[in-house]
């Protein structure tokens, strides 16, 4: 709490307006601002409650707080490219962000049934590993080799689990459920943000001829192409509509580890204030090329 009061602590409302000014002002402050927003995470993330978890958390929760742990994580690297002004960096790591915000909400709405299924449809390649051994791969002669096996098999025991635990997942083809992301993702939120979020997200990881045409190459008066070697330049429009979708799995984690108070509410609410402040007041000034 003190951590979170001591980063709170910097933004009056003085800071604040003065900080919205200009484009150059909002662009340095934003830096700032979802830096904080990160730091804000990663100490919710070490809350607990000592009467529910003396030590702590079950595998009924560690799922969801390891996918919170990552959001902080990647939103502090985002944050570093940000600094560097390098927008291309940013849209790969928003995807697996985004990702992990939608399926920890999508577990903190969900039974331990759920849960449970969440963790053994991460074993589909370490089964076939498993396979593999089987029929007889001389990988597993190698010290590599040996590890692997020796990691697979020490999660599974801890688990509980056996190679014949899986049927349900097979039956749905290793998807949580049964169901693709896009069915998670109109779950938890508004479906119409799919396409401009995580499905163009989508194309910095796998690549496509659009992504292509948009970072990597640059368009010559006859028609041509030719490498674009340099990174393009970020600003409010690559962070701000990130953090619009980390808050709520924090809210709902702190609500089910039973830490969820006033305080605790209110710097959340604030986060979401200041980062559509922001965004808005950016938009309003921005008149570039692409509006």
């Amino acid at each position: 709490m003190d951590e979170i009061q001591k980063i709170i602590s910097r933004y009056d409302e003085v800071y604040i307006s003065e900080s919205l000014k200009s484009l150059e002002d909002i662009n340095k402050f934003t830096g700032l601002f979802v830096k904080d927003v990160a730091e804000i995470y990663d100490c919710i993330t070490r809350i607990r409650n000592v009467d529910r978890n003396p030590v702590g958390f079950s595998l009924d929760d560690a799922p969801i707080l390891g996918l919170l742990t990552k959001i902080w994580k990647l939103l502090k690297e985002i944050v570093t490219y940000y600094d560097k002004n390098n927008a291309e960096i940013i849209s790969i790591l928003e995807r697996p962000l985004l990702e992990a915000s939608i399926i920890a909400q999508y577990l903190l709405m969900q039974d331990s049934a759920v849960m449970e299924d969440y963790r053994k449809c991460s074993y589909k390649d370490r089964l076939r590993i498993l396979r593999e051994l089987k029929d007889g791969s001389h990988f597993f002669d190698t010290k590599a080799g040996k590890r692997l096996l020796v990691s697979i098999q020490e999660k599974m025991d801890l688990e509980g689990f056996t190679e014949e635990s899986f049927q349900s997942q097979k039956k749905n083809s290793w998807k949580l459920q049964g169901k693709n992301f896009f069915e998670i993702f109109k779950e938890i939120t508004d479906e119409d943000l799919y396409k401009c979020t995580y499905g163009i997200m989508s194309e910095s990881i796998h690549g496509s001829w659009n992504e292509s045409m948009d970072w990597c190459l640059q368009k010559n008066e006859d028609s041509t192409f030719s490498a674009f070697p340099f990174y393009h330049e970020a600003d409010v429009r690559y962070i701000c509509p990130t953090i619009k979708f980390c808050n709520e799995p924090y809210r709902l984690w702190l609500k089910r580890i039973d830490c969820e108070d006033e305080y605790l509410t209110a710097v959340l609410d604030w986060v979401e204030r200041v980062n559509a402040r922001i965004f808005m007041i950016y938009d309003q000034k921005y008149d570039g090329p692409n509006g």
